[in-house]
């Protein structure tokens, strides 16, 4: 047997689109969630039915909380990706229930193909990426964002969590020329100012594929 095929992604990706919906009263639990931590939005949703939003700078846990308060504030409705050992029994389906897509990282999977795929074939669909895949330092993002973005030829979005701020926005929108540097430079300088819980643990935004091509 083959144990190098590549397994399907996710397991448990919800079959159905759009997310689940921002109804008002989740938007309004956002709002409060978002008022009564002291912080604010900025920015808006871009004119596009599907976009990959990236999550930056992740730091902490509580990035979570204020990601879905920002989301509802908006009223978007979002799916988003996390480390698959997160969906433990029981509180695993609750963070489906919000959005949350497993990601197993120790396996090969076609990802990018099938969530481009899927995208193309909503009605619209908001996905939000961490490209660090972490809470931790790291010399990389990960570059499955860019490559599902470029695939499905949706735009990508940047959102950002500034806590010294106490901003939770959607900045920056642009469609990615396939020129990972000249891109990758645009979101580099967006993000220069952008100040996570933990500065010491933001994670250097680059990506591999930027060594790699020299």
């Amino acid at each position: 047997m083959n144990t190098d095929s590549p397994a399907p992604f996710p397991a448990r990706f919800p079959a159905s689109f759009p997310a689940p919906k921002c109804n008002t009263f989740a938007h309004y639990l956002g709002r409060a969630i978002i008022k009564l931590s002291g912080w604010k939005i900025k920015g808006g949703v871009p004119q596009s039915k599907s976009m990959i939003i990236i999550a930056a700078p992740h730091t902490t846990n509580w990035d979570l909380v204020y990601l879905l308060g920002a989301a509802y504030s908006f009223r978007l409705s979002i799916y988003w990706l996390g480390k698959s050992n997160l969906f433990v029994p029981i509180f695993g389906a609750f963070i489906r229930f919000l959005g949350g897509i497993p990601v197993e990282r120790n396996k090969r999977t076609n990802m990018v193909t099938q969530l481009a795929k899927r995208i193309n074939n909503s009605a619209g669909l908001a996905i939000v990426v961490p490209p660090a895949g972490t809470r931790a330092y790291t010399d990389y993002w990960k570059s499955g964002f860019y490559r599902i973005a470029l695939e499905a030829d949706i735009p990508i979005v940047c959102g950002y969590l500034d806590f010294p701020k106490k901003e939770a926005g959607l900045g920056l929108s642009f469609k990615l020329s396939g020129n990972i540097t000249e891109d990758m430079d645009k979101i580099r300088d967006f993000y220069a100012d952008k100040v996570g819980k933990y500065p010491e643990l933001k994670s250097k935004i680059r990506l591999i594929e930027e060594v790699e091509q020299f």
